[in-house]
């Protein structure tokens, strides 16, 4: 008996000497921790120019660019169904063409003045004179091809309808690292639904911090995107229509089971409740 107690007493002095030497108070685990500022800003392209990743399209670029593909598109020369490659390197934005054509238009300014031949002599030049406003010297005008006119209406979309059952979560945000959709909580499995008829043009997991995507084109003025989900039910070029089931709810690059959800309009983002249907 009194060795029982002997070694009770031994232990509560090293539990006692245990919590004495504790500087920090024991951690305290939150429920419902907060998203990560990485995880609330997928990683985008703030830069000119851009190299193709294995599993990227144009689209899922201009995505991450917050451009419209039209213009990704024009910068490169690339038509329908714009077929780019990993390593192909890509103009974002016009800074990138504007300082290569300055570059150029000086290179060629240095060769053509006071450059000279082997004897000596200089190379001969225009002789009229210098252009003005379109005319030539002789009075004659230079004809010039016309500019087709850029669309400015907005190409409706006959119904738009909620992807995904659940509570809203999250709301659109304009701020700089605010939210750029709508978060939908529901359990892992539910159905994800196509929010508007269209045509797949991306699916995969390539884009950092949207997890398992798929984004939806319905027309030349409007994407949507369907965000973290578990498995994906469509693959691209796929045609679809609205309520179509095209994924399964998850948590992939995301801290819990959700559908985060945008809406692009001429590649900016655009708050999704302004077209979705009162619940």
């Amino acid at each position: 008996m009194f060795l029982r107690y002997l070694l009770l007493l031994i232990i509560s002095i090293f539990v006692l000497a245990g919590c004495s030497t504790r500087q920090a108070p024991a951690p305290v685990v939150e429920s419902r921790s907060t998203v990560s500022l990485q995880k609330q800003t997928p990683a985008s392209i703030k830069s000119a120019s851009y190299t193709v990743r294995k599993g990227e399209t144009l689209y899922s670029i201009a995505w991450r660019a917050n451009s419209d593909i039209r213009t990704i598109a024009k910068l490169n020369k690339l038509l329908p169904p714009y077929r780019i490659f990993p390593g192909q390197k890509l103009k974002i934005s016009e800074n990138s063409s504007k300082a290569s054509r300055n570059k150029s238009s000086a290179k060629n300014s240095t060769k053509s003045s006071g450059t000279t031949t082997n004897k000596g002599h200089k190379k001969a030049v225009a002789t009229t004179k210098k252009q003005e406003y379109g005319k030539a010297a002789s009075g004659q005008k230079i004809s010039k091809k016309p500019v087709a006119p850029t669309t400015n209406f907005s190409q409706k979309i006959k119904r738009w309808l909620w992807p995904a059952k659940g509570k809203l979560i999250a709301t659109f945000s304009t701020a700089p690292q605010g939210n750029k959709g709508i978060d939908i909580a529901g359990k892992r499995g539910d159905r994800i639904k196509a929010a508007a008829d269209g045509k797949v043009v991306y699916a995969g997991s390539a884009l950092r911090g949207y997890g398992k995507l798929i984004i939806v084109k319905h027309n030349d003025d409007y994407l949507s995107a369907y965000a973290h989900n578990d498995e994906l039910l469509v693959k691209e070029q796929q045609s679809v229509k609205a309520g179509d089931v095209i994924a399964k709810m998850g948590d992939t690059d995301a801290q819990r089971v959700m559908l985060h959800f945008e809406v692009r309009f001429r590649g900016k983002s655009v708050n999704p409740l302004k077209y979705l249907p009162k619940r």
